[in-house]
């Protein structure tokens, strides 16, 4: 199907789910439970081609840019306004999790996503505050409260997919006052022959907590582990063989949040993450090259919020981590380091004429480690916030904030001079200043969130290419001025929710180095990004969700193919009146074939198809 028939076929589904809804102003109940996408971005909440876990569908979230490998479960590159994969942490509770090899592991958490709450993404100051080693965003969970209820699900597909799946919760009351306990466990697997050939893949997760909960505290126990096996062609290097991965994730977590006064509240966090990587140059000739790694940390957390008076309060994070690895080919420069972060964000309320609101922040985050200079970052931002005639609230912002991290053993711990991926020992503390003006508009109906921002990073580590040195990615710094607007908008009637956005990114880089080609991820960027996401419900049985996106990628000397790209997932769910806990849902995935390459030189996805069955209770 050629673009312009892409296009057509796409303003044709979306056409067709506004006419319905100006048709249908129908308040009845419904007999599938109304989820708007109020609190999310995206339409979609289950993947196509195997189980759900949490980095599923963020890559049709209008805030982060998901450049996978295989699909998103499989490895996912998690980018937010244009940094790159080891630039975004991800969050649970009050911790940031790490993995000290290389970010493309960020996203290895055997976490079932009923767990946790809807992913919260912090930029700006809120990164600066609550994030670890993570320059320019986080992708933020909270342990959500255990209901009674499970499901068991079975699905089959296209391209050899089968996935079996299994939840359950259930509560018990241990006093009158309000003390509860709590157990949820869940069981998943899925494999499949891949949407392309040598796109295997064969999953594993077994998960499970213990909560305590009372009417102003909760406190979770968590154990998960996942197995994943997966292949891709030139999944990491652009010399057309074969390449397969072998993970192995544990994760030990224990949260307490505590609430107390007025408003105030604090949570605690600590966490024991195991990590195995086997990777396999060429599954055809395994013995040409391979590499394992083992990575271990331990972290504790504690992030809080204390309200002194009606104008005066406090946040509060600190973050001490230890991590080690053992590997076949990082061991060339240190093997053990710990972090620790403090900071400190006093804010100001003066309240305006009219029921407004002025709030000023101003703080300092500290950031430390045992193998690199410490750095001391400036965190700020003034909010201006007025009530509106829906009953709901605008603000008004401007911020200023600074962030640091350093680079993970990938980067920093290898050769220098031969094999598949060099390392530079030289690298230094990654620095990151962003600037930002930006509103929020809440209304009855709609809401609208904008931002324009400009961001410095100095010595950003980035991977690249030469063509003089065809044989290696290389580990280099670079200093890039990111120029970024972004639009999200939602709009809820009374069977449908509808979110679009608009993102624009403007880089200029400096590398310092003339030998530098090409780069593989700080210069992999859409210049305009569009989503489009709808939940329709035309009948009492019915829903029909869609996400769409549209981007067109800065040119890349490294990328075969388009630069620009098209991806539609689709979703229709049943819910027959005479089963009740019944839902049958058809998906499907790269609904128009796209071939782009998300990562330059590796190939793009193929399209999946899926049915699944479920039976909740």
């Amino acid at each position: 199907m050629n673009r312009v028939a892409q296009v057509s076929a796409l303003t044709l589904l979306v056409s067709t789910s506004f006419i319905a809804v100006a048709n249908d102003t129908n308040d009845s109940s419904k007999k599938i439970e109304k989820i708007t996408i109020e609190g999310r971005t995206t339409a979609n909440d289950q993947p196509v081609g195997t189980f759900n876990m949490p980095v599923s569908n963020l890559e049709f979230d209008p805030r982060i840019d998901l450049q996978s490998r295989n699909m998103a479960e499989a490895q996912a590159d998690v980018t937010i306004r244009g940094g790159i994969f080891e630039n975004t942490g991800f969050r649970i509770g009050s911790a940031t999790l790490m993995d000290p090899q290389t970010g493309h592991y960020f996203a290895e958490i055997p976490v079932a996503p009923e767990m946790l709450t809807t992913a919260d993404v912090l930029t700006g100051a809120d990164n600066a505050l609550l994030g670890l080693n993570s320059s320019v965003g986080t992708v933020s969970f909270g342990w959500r409260q255990i209901k009674n209820g499970g499901s068991v699900s079975a699905g089959i597909g296209n391209n050899g997919l089968n996935l079996q799946r299994i939840h359950a919760a259930g509560t018990s009351d241990l006093s009158n006052d309000g003390w509860t306990l709590g157990f949820e466990g869940e069981f998943s697997r899925s494999t499949s022959d891949g949407s392309i050939d040598n796109g295997d893949h064969d999953y594993q997760r077994a998960s499970g907590r213990l909560q305590l909960v009372s009417k102003d505290s909760q406190t979770d126990l968590f154990f998960g582990d996942q197995e994943k096996f997966f292949g891709w062609p030139n999944m990491y290097t652009p010399f057309n063989v074969n390449e397969t991965e072998d993970l192995d994730t544990q994760l030990l977590m224990l949260n307490h949040r505590q609430s107390y006064g007025n408003d105030n509240n604090f949570e605690i966090t600590a966490y024991h993450r195991q990590h195995k990587d086997h990777y396999v140059f060429s599954r055809e000739n395994p013995s040409a090259f391979e590499a394992f790694h083992d990575t271990d940390v331990k972290s504790i957390a504690l992030a809080g919020y204390h309200r002194f008076n009606d104008t005066i309060a406090l946040n509060y994070t600190s973050q001490f981590a230890e991590d080690k690895i053992n590997s076949t080919t990082l061991e060339r420069n240190f093997t053990s380091r710990s972090y620790t972060k403090l900071s400190v964000l006093p804010e100001y309320h003066m309240p305006l004429a009219n029921d407004e609101q002025l709030k000023i922040r101003l703080g300092l985050s500290f950031d430390d480690t045992n193998r690199d200079d410490s750095h001391t970052s400036v965190i700020g931002d003034i909010t201006w916030s007025k009530p509106n005639s829906d009953d709901g609230q605008d603000s008004f912002y401007l911020s200023y904030s600074q962030a640091s991290q350093v680079s993970g053993y990938t980067a920093i711990g290898g050769s220098e001079t031969g094999g598949l991926f060099r390392s530079n020992h030289n690298l230094k503390r990654e620095t990151s200043d962003n600037l930002e003006l930006g509103m929020s508009l809440d209304r009855q109906g709609w809401n609208l969130d904008a931002a324009l921002f400009h961001r410095w990073d100095n010595d950003l580590a980035d991977w690249t290419y030469s063509f003089d040195s065809t044989s290696a990615r290389s580990a280099n710094p670079v200093d890039i001025k990111t120029l970024g607007l972004e639009l999200i908008a939602v709009k809820r009637f009374d069977n449908a929710d509808i979110v679009a956005s608009y993102t624009h990114l403007k880089k200029s880089e400096d590398y310092g180095n003339a030998s530098v080609d090409a780069s593989f991820y700080a210069l992999n960027y859409p210049t305009h990004r569009i989503t489009l996401g709808a939940i329709w419900r035309p009948l009492d049985d019915v829903e029909l969700r869609i996400d769409n996106e549209w981007r067109t990628q800065e040119k890349n000397a490294l990328r075969n193919g388009d630069d620009n790209a098209l991806f539609t997932h689709l979703t229709a769910i049943y819910k027959p009146s005479q089963l009740d806990g019944l839902e049958l849902s058809l998906s499907a995935d790269n609904l128009w074939e796209e071939e782009f390459e998300e990562i330059p030189g590796t190939p793009g996805r193929g399209d999946q198809y899926s049915f699944t069955a479920t039976y909740r209770w």
